[in-house]
């Protein structure tokens, strides 16, 4: 187990001042000059892990204002956890020393919208793959859609908030994490890690945290 260089607090610190650098066109583009490509040739230490969704208006290392060996990240289409984000946010734990785990929702998710179309009466074709991918997100579709609309079991995209349908997926995702991984849960009871759910606002810029467990103080914002 590579020990954190840093605590969770100052991770997350660090990370949200990157954030609102961006936020307020005050980018400071650090580590990506010729002198730090040459000082991460034969190792990486990331402070900061992060898994989020594939989508390309999420380009971590610019909304985040950082650069070359800072961020170790994994994404996949709506940030499904499977076998493979696992063992990357494992590894970035135990074996780069990684203090903090970002998982980076968006609102405007193409993923949530497919997931909430697949929940309706009369879902579109889509292929295996990518209904075996969005089947994770569907339980947040049902938990929002039964809470208000008890005629029928079949989501209305029309009559749904998407974006609130994110945030509780987004909850469930830091949830899945830690329940697949002893060794994140155990960093994270040592007090050697934290995980912060954040959901990105496109037209702001913002990376609003709406989700914590572990030892990192910030506000919340309420999830529903």
């Amino acid at each position: 187990m590579t020990a954190p260089r840093i605590t969770p607090q100052q991770a997350w610190d660090a990370f949200a001042a990157g954030n609102e650098r961006f936020v307020t066109g005050a980018s400071a583009h650090p580590n990506q000059d010729v002198e730090r490509r040459s000082e991460l040739v034969n190792a990486q230490s990331p402070d900061v892990a992060l898994f989020g969704c594939s989508d390309s208006r999420l380009a971590a290392e610019i909304i985040f204002d950082c650069g070359l060996g800072d961020l170790f990240i994994a994404r996949n289409m709506g940030h499904v956890v499977a076998e493979s984000i696992v063992a990357s946010m494992e590894y970035a734990v135990t074996a780069l020393g990684s203090a903090l785990i970002v998982v980076l929702a968006h609102d405007s998710c193409g993923a949530v919208a497919a997931a909430i179309d697949q929940t309706g009466r009369d879902p579109q074709q889509t292929t295996d793959s990518v209904r075996n991918t969005l089947a994770p997100i569907q339980p947040a579709v049902q938990q929002l859609w039964l809470r208000e609309h008890t005629d029928t079991p079949y989501a209305d995209p029309a009559r749904i908030d998407a974006n609130a349908v994110g945030r509780i997926h987004l909850a469930a995702t830091v949830n899945e994490l830690l329940r697949s991984s002893r060794a994140i849960s155990d960093a994270v009871d040592a007090g050697r890690l934290a995980i912060v759910g954040c959901q990105y606002r496109l037209t702001e810029g913002r990376a609003v945290p709406y989700t914590v467990v572990g030892p990192v103080e910030l506000e919340l914002a309420p999830l529903d």
